[in-house]
């Protein structure tokens, strides 16, 4: 799936330069133990304090920020009129420009899908756009382990092909290039790491002497930690160790490769996911509200692609990024298509169950070849399955929550989650203060069988 480098500094070479997360001339080389920590590398630099204003699970400004970033929050058709800015879907997606299907042409050998991210990336480099991109590559002991890694040429970027899983502190390298005098930077990243760099970006801007940044963002959905994703290979196959890809697809099925040639695909349905341990996703993943990644320059995705990938261009830096491969580029509108609302709410369903501690139901194991024939067929495809999966993220954030970690609602879910839910009957739970005077005035009306209410 990706290059393995026995050393990352010496598969860089002489001219370019790795900077390890455990490098400690600017960083901490670990970070403190929180609950509600993806481990995004902000807490290893030389200010952790700052996580209390930057961190996307404290109390994130979603509109604040988008409108730094963009110029302009996420818009939304209120009482039937639009923004002129604004586009449709931009409740599920944020704030986007366009929206497209699209894959490399010729694909990039060694790439997750056909390597749209990575290009984009050393175009940057070639085109002398940054001095430097900061980026995951596999650690050399582990593929599946992300290792953040800065690059400083384009060749370079092949190691950072393919897909990790797991938690790595990519912002730890960010102050460390700016102190070698890297003052133009790309960064490659999921929405909580992308969210803490935008938070710090004014002050990296005038105290760090950050010139020009680029984010080429990724969505990320359901991350969990190296150690439980080898546990969850080893349900999936007898010889874990020979798996060298995994990607999850819009087409309700799981494509697994191997190191000696094989290809098999999975049903969404067949996986294991009910024997998997409950904190397996930990509450970091069980409660993120950013699928998309709204606060990148352009989004590179494959959800609401329906077998390519699809991008959301999103301010005119991201089309910026993009028009430099667009001659290598196929590129179409997506579709939509099929409905929603029922496996949304199944998937409400088995949350409720999931977050009250009660195990998940299966479906009965005759039933399953037609419904795995039917859902590619009927089920919700391209942008309507993407719009499926962030209203499923909001729902299971506020669920779990709840269950989990109820005092934080009031500061880590933004009103766009509140709206996703609202459909599905998830409402901000009344504060006690406010239905202190309900009660009150229903005391009043038991001593005075006059007074109405």
């Amino acid at each position: 799936m990706q290059d393995k480098p026995s050393s990352v500094a010496s598969a860089l070479g002489r001219d370019s330069q790795a900077l390890d997360a455990s490098d400690t001339r600017r960083a901490s080389p670990t970070a403190p133990s929180r609950k509600l920590c993806t481990d995004c590398g902000l807490s290893r630099t030389q200010d952790p304090k700052r996580c209390g204003q930057a961190c996307q699970f404290i109390q994130p400004d979603y509109p604040g920020l988008e409108r730094r970033v963009h110029g302009r929050a996420r818009q939304q058709d209120t009482a039937g009129h639009q923004a002129q800015t604004a586009q449709p879907d931009e409740l599920f997606f944020g704030p986007y420009q366009q929206i497209l299907s699209a894959r490399l042409d010729p694909p990039t050998s060694g790439a997750q899908w056909t390597g749209i991210t990575t290009r984009l990336a050393e175009v940057l480099l070639e085109k002398g756009l940054v001095d430097a991109v900061i980026a995951m590559a596999a650690d050399p002991h582990d593929r599946w382990r992300p290792r953040p890694l800065l690059v400083t040429r384009a060749e370079d970027m092949a190691q950072c092909r393919g897909m990790r899983m797991g938690y790595a502190p990519l912002l730890s390298l960010v102050e460390p290039a700016l102190a070698q005098g890297h003052k133009r930077l790309a960064v490659i990243g999921i929405p909580c790491q992308i969210y803490a760099l935008r938070a710090i970006q004014p002050q990296l801007e005038r105290e760090q002497g950050l010139a020009q940044l680029y984010v080429i963002g990724t969505p990320c959905s359901d991350n969990t930690t190296t150690e439980n994703f080898h546990q969850f290979l080893g349900l999936i196959s007898d010889r874990p160790q020979d798996i060298s890809y995994v990607e999850f697809r819009a087409d309700y099925k799981v494509e697994v490769r191997t190191d000696q040639g094989s290809k098999r695909l999975i049903p969404f349905l067949n996986l294991p996911l009910s024997t998997l341990p409950p904190d397996f996703f930990p509450l970091t993943c069980r409660t993120c509200v950013d699928y998309t990644n709204v606060l990148a320059d352009i989004t590179v995705g494959y959800m609401g692609g329906h077998g390519q990938q699809w991008l959301l261009v999103r301010n005119a830096r991201g089309q910026a990024v993009l028009d430099g491969i667009r001659g290598q580029l196929v590129t179409s509108d997506p579709i939509s298509r099929g409905k929603r609302e029922g496996p949304v709410r199944g998937f409400m369903a088995n949350t409720e169950r999931a977050a009250g501690g009660l195990p998940l139901r299966r479906m009965p194991a005759w039933i399953k070849p037609l419904v795995n024939w039917l859902m590619p067929r009927v089920g919700p495809r391209g942008l309507e399955f993407a719009r499926a999966r962030v209203e499923m993220k909001a729902i299971e954030s506020i669920l779990h929550l709840r269950r989990e970690a109820p005092a934080r609602i009031k500061n880590m879910l933004p009103q766009h989650v509140w709206d996703l839910a609202a459909r599905y009957g998830l409402k901000p739970e009344a504060k006690p203060e406010a239905i202190a005077p309900q009660i009150s005035r229903l005391s009043d009306s038991v001593d005075n069988p006059n007074h109405k209410l």
